[in-house]
């Protein structure tokens, strides 16, 4: 089970077409801050219909889009 799987499923769970989350608001569903290993994990959104789209390391955010 990989680390960031509660906030996949918190994006399944929801079921937008879109998402643009907050490193904050990330953490909050978490538990924890993202770290450099997101970019490594952030393949498992895919088993949940989901894939990551921007990641804004200025602005803090990243968006999540349905596939």
């Amino acid at each position: 089970m990989s680390k960031y799987e509660p906030l996949w499923k918190y994006l399944k769970e929801n079921n937008k077409d879109t998402y643009k989350l907050s490193y904050e608001e990330i953490k909050n569903i978490l538990g924890f801050d993202i770290d450099h290993s997101f970019l490594t994990y952030k393949k498992g959104v895919k088993e949940y219909g989901y894939e990551v789209g921007k990641i804004s390391m200025k602005g803090k955010t990243i968006v999540f889009n349905k596939i």
